[in-house]
């Protein structure tokens, strides 16, 4: 891209690990930022002519960058923090905000570099790092633990404020000494476009189950599917639909594995579909299982604001999405006996599916507007009303 010769009043660089995730999860942000009079540049290493027109339509400048998603190479890594530091260099920006574990660690020690005046960062859960595994832990899962929390810990201290989706990661961040809690503010979740998500009727004839996520076993995927096959032998009319597509995550699931369920009738799987909406207005209850160290998953977000019954794991993150019994069930991780239960429940009582779907809607439009959570970025970054780098936390 050309890149600007004239610095307009203030340059807001956003630092993502996909031009996808910059899209669809911070594409409102980008919007409202835009909106404001801000320039917007939207940093992402896989860019192509589709997600490019996208991010432009936004008001945004997408940039491309070099970072692997995955793994560990110090080499690489270090030239692509020097390559980016030379990026910001030329772009100016007064702001930068960066997202996801990688981009946090890289964009957050370049902007350093390169004396951006300020630097934010948002961590959205997390992932697979920090997620205990079942049984013993290998040796080579903590090892890289250590390196992400000693690189966190030294990128951190030089942001001037951090987001958190939820109070667990500020207290896991706390206790490892990765970062002070006055530095902390907790957002209580990215939020969902509560218009583009309507609450649809409910379904209740005949019961039908949704899972949308990343096909990783910390998902709960497996358990879902023990679940659904207890579930059939007593109420054979009831669905059970897997959204998503296949991962590259060292915990992803196997196509293979997935057919077998397919083949053997438990689950039905689109595969990636290009409109969630659809399906969910076709739901009955939306179910996440996962123990996977979730931000606040979108997805039950989007669920709830379609209204739409929750079941999900009491594990961070998936538990600031349930009251329990008044919009679903929180079940214990790996629990497939309570996972089918709960189910149970709503094939049992299906009237259980209005009530709680109402109540879930109510909850996404207290504490899931986007609108209002944008608002909230913008203030802490100091964009509009008072910024306050006191550890504050939302309601």
């Amino acid at each position: 891209m050309n890149l600007p010769t004239k610095s307009p009043s203030i340059r807001i660089c956003i630092i993502g690990n996909q031009a996808f995730s910059l899209i669809n999860f911070r594409g409102s942000l980008i919007e409202c930022m835009v909106g404001y009079g801000f320039e917007v540049f939207a940093l992402a290493p896989d860019f192509d002519k589709d997600t490019r027109t996208v991010v432009q339509s936004l008001g945004a400048k997408p940039v491309d960058y070099s970072l692997s998603r995955t793994g560990m190479n110090p080499v690489k890594d270090a030239s692509d923090i020097i390559r980016l530091a030379l990026l910001l260099r030329r772009l100016k920006p007064d702001i930068t905000l960066s997202y996801a574990i990688k981009p946090v660690i890289y964009g957050t020690f370049a902007a350093w570099l390169v004396r951006t005046p300020k630097r934010f960062a948002m961590i959205e859960g997390l992932g697979y790092v920090f997620t205990s595994p079942e049984g013993a832990e290998p040796i080579k899962r903590r090892a890289l633990r250590g390196a992400v929390s000693m690189l966190c810990a030294k990128a951190l201290r030089r942001a001037n404020l951090v987001f958190f989706l939820n109070k667990d990661d500020i207290d896991e961040f706390s206790k490892r000494r990765i970062i002070h809690p006055k530095k902390a503010f907790l957002l209580g979740g990215i939020g969902v476009d509560l218009d583009e998500w309507a609450a649809a009727p409910p379904v209740t004839r005949p019961v039908k189950f949704l899972l949308a996520a990343r096909l990783l076993r910390e998902k709960g995927i497996v358990e879902y599917a023990k679940a659904a096959k207890l579930i059939k032998q007593k109420h054979h009319d009831t669905r059970f639909v897997l959204l998503g597509s296949l991962d590259t995550n060292p915990g992803a699931l196997s196509r293979g594995e997935i057919m077998d369920w397919v083949a053997e009738g438990t689950l039905e799987w689109p595969g990636h579909v290009p409109d969630v909406r659809l399906w969910m207005a076709k739901s009955s209850v939306f179910v996440l299982p996962s123990y996977y160290r979730e931000g606040v998953p979108r997805s039950t977000q989007e669920a709830m604001a379609m209204a739409r019954p929750i079941i999900t794991t009491d594990t961070p993150g998936c538990r600031e999405t349930v009251i329990a019994g008044k919009n679903g069930f929180l079940v214990n991780a790996r629990d497939v006996s309570a996972l089918a239960a709960a189910m149970e429940r709503f094939i049992l009582r299906p009237e259980l599916i209005e009530g709680m779907g109402l109540a879930s809607r109510r909850i996404a439009e207290e504490r899931f507007d986007v609108q209002k959570i944008n608002q909230k970025i913008m203030q802490q970054m100091g964009l509009c009303g008072t910024s306050q780098y006191s550890g504050q936390q939302g309601p």
